[in-house]
């Protein structure tokens, strides 16, 4: 008989074993237990069959649907599971850990295999993820105005045995109306937080967690609310670096497409950047006066930080002042603040 297990050990187990996914290609792509493989007992056209079928006539005609579905493919099935197996076990889970992990689970255990159910299928596992983002006390975010080099202070952090998350990392975005240049597609928002889970359980709760200041939003994804509300609630700390630096990184980071591509991007925040600023950015661009048009548009990232900033608990609000933009000095500043304020 197969066991059923909770998530938590699920998980655990995944460490050295392999998740097989039996869910459709369509639930598949829109969100999976990172580096699970997906093994679909039917495709996105045959589920939406049993389903119907179940919904209209009930649990038996879908049963039979299914069967006569899987049949032809069962050696299929089982060889393909074969190639994952470790030690003789292998984890499986569906939707909600019935019909369709319980047939790959008796498939898989008549060559002999030992098979663990996730209880509750994914459904289960992405309520466990998501509470799992209110369990920590001690998260510390790092804030600063558009090119203070928050990424890379993290990236520091973390070669100093510090636990971080670089939200934008996750998101393949960098936050802002030019996030998308130089990144991968973006995950999907279920995808996004299931990637993150993964890296967030590793951590000791009862020390601190660096992570990024953000909006709700980085590009398309949104972040976890549990998360969200701890970021917004933790203490901040704003690393202070001189306009000159900012405007140094921002050009080394984002002008790597042509200025036609930068132009383009401007005129999607025309509204909120003002006609006049919007036409003498976009010439600058065009000229190849990339500081100059960075520094117009520092004039509004750096005006709506100052608005978001005002609206904080200032009693949790610490400013971190540097005279360079170093990553190095800038994570040891920070760490100072953080032990010795």
């Amino acid at each position: 008989m197969a066991i059923y297990i909770e998530p938590e050990l699920f998980l655990e187990k995944s460490a050295f074993l392999k998740i097989i996914d039996v869910r459709s290609p369509g639930e598949f792509e829109a969100g999976h237990i990172p580096d699970a493989v997906n093994i679909a007992l039917f495709d996105n056209e045959e589920r939406a069959v049993v389903g119907t079928i179940y919904k209209q006539q009930g649990r038996e005609p879908a049963v039979l649907k299914a069967l006569e579905i899987v049949g032809p493919k069962l050696v299929g099935y089982v060889t393909e599971a074969q190639k994952y197996v470790v030690n003789g076990e292998i984890l499986v889970h569906c939707w909600r850990g019935g019909m369709r992990s319980e047939s790959f689970a008796w498939f898989c255990e008549t060559i002999g295999l030992k098979v663990y159910l996730l209880k509750g299928g994914y459904k289960s596992y992405r309520h466990y993820i998501r509470q799992s983002f209110l369990l920590c006390d001690r998260l510390i975010v790092l804030g600063g105005f558009t090119g203070s080099g928050k990424t890379e202070i993290l990236n520091e952090l973390g070669k100093s045995g510090e636990q971080v998350i670089d939200l934008e990392g996750f998101a393949n975005h960098k936050g802002s109306a030019f996030g998308a240049i130089g990144q991968k597609e973006q995950p999907t928002t279920e995808q996004f937080e299931n990637n993150l889970a993964q890296e967030w359980l590793k951590f000791d709760m009862r020390k601190p967690i660096f992570i990024e200041d953000e909006s709700l939003k980085i590009g398309t994804v949104v972040i976890n609310e549990n998360l969200y509300s701890r970021m917004r609630s933790a203490k901040l700390f704003i690393v202070d670096i001189p306009r000159s630096e900012r405007i140094k990184r921002i050009e080394r980071d984002y002008i790597i497409v042509p200025a036609e591509k930068l132009v383009s991007i401007v005129k999607r925040i025309e509204r909120r950047l003002g006609g006049d600023r919007c036409r003498e950015c976009c010439e600058k661009f065009i000229s190849g006066d990339y500081k100059g048009a960075i520094d117009i548009l520092l004039e509004y990232y750096d005006k709506g930080y100052s608005h978001g900033m005002s609206k904080r608990n200032q009693d949790m609000v610490h400013s971190v002042k540097l005279e360079s933009g170093d990553p190095v000095k800038a994570a040891q500043a920070l760490k100072g603040a953080v032990y010795n304020g």
